[in-house]
């Protein structure tokens, strides 16, 4: 369906394949079924709906799965990711979907359905980026590079100087150990069982590797 109040078509150009999404094809999270999965993506803004604001048609965007209403008590507070609407029921923001099949409504994941070629999603969940950036590398921003950068600056605080462990360097693994470089970490232990992982995460500031 085409964009209502507040929210935007995009054209997808690149998804990534996040864990979570796996865990819908495998059962591990229960889901609403069918379903048009996908949260980590980048794109180009095709149609915006009224009252859109904060982009326009051309503009290419990155999706956040963590939308925010702006106007309940936790949005109120300065504290978007724990808005009341953002808990992910296989709808928008307003429970509804814009996706059909055989004149059904069917779901999307985390209010984006990005594994399509277009999708309609709220306006608050696309980040307008500089035309320059690799769709392939700004859609991993929408999840695994925030969720690793994150965990390592701002759920684990890494001080400059620490000494640092990352265990696992999948997207995740990899993103904190940029994180943990950004702030200053003097050394940055990564560990996998795959030598090719490791080789990855000398590339992105891990000091020491362990196999």
């Amino acid at each position: 369906d085409q964009p209502k109040v507040g929210e935007v078509l995009v054209k997808m150009k690149a998804t990534g394949i996040c864990h979570s999404d796996l865990s819908i094809i495998n059962g591990t999270i229960r889901w609403r079924l069918p379903s048009v999965i996908g949260h980590e993506g980048a794109g180009i803004v095709d149609k915006v709906g009224e009252g859109v604001t904060n982009v326009k048609p051309g503009d290419h965007v990155v999706m956040s799965f963590v939308p925010n209403c702006g106007d309940c008590y936790h949005c109120d507070r300065f504290e978007p990711h724990l808005c009341q609407k953002n808990k992910p029921h296989g709808g928008l923001i307003d429970g509804t979907s814009r996706v059909k099949m055989n004149g059904q409504e069917i779901a999307v994941m985390s209010f984006l359905g990005n594994m399509a070629e277009y999708c309609v999603v709220p306006s608050v969940c696309v980040v307008a980026v500089d035309k320059s950036h690799d769709f392939k590398a700004a859609a991993l921003v929408g999840c695994g590079v925030t969720t690793g950068v994150g965990a390592a600056i701002k759920t684990a605080e890494v001080k400059p100087g620490s000494t640092v462990a990352v265990f696992g360097c999948g997207g995740v693994g990899l993103s904190a150990i940029q994180g943990a470089r950004l702030v200053g970490a003097s050394r940055i232990i990564a560990v996998d069982t795959l030598e090719s992982k490791l080789e990855y995460a000398r590339h992105f500031g891990a000091t020491h590797t362990v196999n």
